[in-house]
Order: structure tokens, then C-alpha cells, then sequence
């Protein structure tokens, strides 16, 4: 985002976070570094894109790498994209950072577990656990899952609650690299504003709509102009059908003035200034399962 200059710093690394889908790695950013930056929703799957998230904290800057949920299942082009992303960010890093939910390990953690590096380090933050009641449960769970690979670390947290966050970060400091800042201290992500603008309105598109529309869809800014005091900006959401584009829509448009409504109020706290938002719906037949659209819409980088 700024350019300003760089801070003098003693440990800058890159820190993945991995997990199944909807284990809340993207809150867990956000909360680590401070600020909204990758979206979130209870739907598997929100996130698509590799975002990196950045926390300069004293001597050090941690570069957080935010990745999709890794799955097997509904295997489309784009799945598998998003499938690539996870596996390319444990390459070339310099800490693991597993996310699992507290009192729930299932199989989709365990085809996680066999992803983890034996090489890099890994730190395994056990998150969500202000949901758990039964506090009693929590130590044998901790105790069953640290014997499943060699952990620097094990942190229980809660990243909605902003529980042993800080803890966590301690854990994760002494894993990097001495060196310069990569960044600057004041920047919180390598992503333009023009890619945030189009993850904040498919976030509103994944709360207001049911299970199976957002899947398929795709926002595409068209135009992203700073003007005097505001945000000029105009956005194409992308599906796959008619039925769908109609649902987006919703009856006289109410549901998409609302996602518009959402979406510019979000842009606003974002970047610290007005938006005009124009939003429309446009038809891509079968985008998701071809991998040639897949590529040309920015995914599989």
C-alpha cells in the first residue's frame, strides 16, 4: 500500500498459515496484525488467494502468509487452484503455522498433518477455544494432538477474543530470520487496494447469500480511480448462470443494493475515505471448472 521508508528491524520472516477450511486462519490474521484485511465468513472456503498480512512489532516484522482451506473434495479447476496456493506457500518459508479448532480434528486436519514440512519448523495454534464450556477437555485434546508431529510449539487461542495472541507471537519470533525489514513499518499487506476492494464485496457476496451461489462467483474490478477526497470504483460480480445472476439481484435489485451498501461501508473503514460504488452482474458460463478462465482471472499465480 504506502511506500515509506523502511524500518530498521532485527527479524523479518514469513510465517504460513495453513489449516482446513473454516478453522479461522483469516480472523487469526486479522486480529495478529490488527486490521481487516483477508475476508471472512462461517462458509468454507472464503478464502482464494495467497494474501500476505504484515505485523512490525518492535525489532521485528512478521510476514503472515493467509492460504485457502486444503481440500479433496468438489475438485473443480478452481479447487485444485486453490489447492496449489496451499501447497506453494509451505515452500520458501520460514515457519509453519498449523491452525486447528479446539475439541474438532477430523480427517480433513489429518490430510493437513500429512502436508507439514519435517524441515521447517511448525507451531501449532489451537484456535476458537473461548467456544469451549468445558474447559476439562481441553488439556487431553492439546495432549493427543501434540504427539502427532514434532511442534516447536503448542498455543491454544482464541482469535475473536484476541486470547494468547500475544503468547503466540512470542512463540513465533525467535523462528525468524535475523535481517532488515522486507517492508515497511507501516504496511499491513503487499495487496493493492484494488484487490482488497474486490475481496471486501465477495465477503458481503458469502454473508448474504445461501451455500451454493458463492462458489461460484467472481468479483472483477472493472475501474479503481482516486479522485478528490473519494474512491471512484466499478465492479462486475461473475457467475455461472441465470439463476444465479437472478438470486444476486434479488427482488428489484434489493439484495444487490444491499451487498453494494455492505461492501462500500467496509471500503470506507478500510481505506479512510468516501467510495462510490457501482456494482452489476455478469454471466461466465462453467468459469470454475476451466482452467483457462481460472488463470485469467487472476488465480494460479
Amino acid at each position: 500500500m504506502t511506500q515509506e521508508p523502511r524500518a530498521s528491524v532485527s527479524r523479518t520472516g514469513y510465517i504460513s498459515l495453513i489449516g482446513r477450511p473454516n478453522v479461522g486462519k483469516s480472523t487469526l490474521l486479522n486480529h495478529l496484525i490488527g486490521q481487516k484485511l483477508s475476508i471472512t465468513s462461517r462458509r468454507a472456503q472464503t478464502t482464494r488467494h495467497r494474501i500476505h498480512g504484515i505485523l512490525t512489532k518492535g525489532a521485528s516484522q512478521f510476514i503472515f502468509v493467509d492460504t485457502p482451506g486444503f481440500q479433496k473434495n468438489h475438485l473443480n479447476a478452481l479447487n485444485r487452484s486453490l489447492n496449489r496456493t496451499v501447497l506453494q506457500a509451505l515452500k520458501d518459508i520460514d515457519l509453519i503455522l498449523w491452525v486447528v479448532e479446539a475439541l474438532k480434528y477430523t480427517p480433513a486436519d489429518e490430510e493437513m498433518l500429512n502436508l507439514l514440512s519435517k524441515s521447517t519448523p511448525v507451531i501449532l495454534a489451537i484456535n476458537k477455544i473461548d467456544k469451549i464450556t468445558d474447559k476439562s477437555r481441553l488439556l487431553p485434546f492439546i495432549e493427543e494432538i501434540a504427539q502427532k508431529h514434532s511442534f516447536a510449539a503448542v498455543v491454544p487461542v482464541s482469535a475473536v477474543s484476541g486470547i494468547q495472541l500475544e503468547v503466540l507471537l512470542n512463540e513465533i519470533e525467535p523462528y525468524l530470520p535475523e535481517g532488515e525489514a522486507f517492508f515497511s513499518a507501516e504496511d499491513i499487506t503487499d495487496r493493492s487496494e484494488r484487490f482488497l476492494a474486490a475481496e471486501i464485496i465477495r465477503e458481503k457476496i458469502f454473508r448474504s447469500l445461501g451455500d451454493e451461489v458463492p462458489y461460484s462467483t467472481f468479483v472483477e474490478i472493472e475501474s479503481f480511480e482516486i479522485r478528490t477526497n473519494f474512491y471512484h470504483i466499478h465492479a462486475a460480480i461473475i457467475v455461472e448462470t441465470n439463476g444465479q445472476k437472478a438470486m444476486m439481484i434479488g427482488n428489484k435489485g434489493t439484495r444487490l443494493k444491499q451487498i453494494g451498501t455492505d461492501a462500500r461501508l467496509g471500503m470506507e473503514k478500510l481505506f479512510g475515505h468516501k467510495v462510490y460504488l457501482k456494482l452489476w452482474v455478469k454471466i461466465k458460463s462453467g468459469w470454475a471448472d476451466n482452467d483457462q478462465a481460472i488463470k485469467s482471472l487472476g488465480f494460479d499465480l
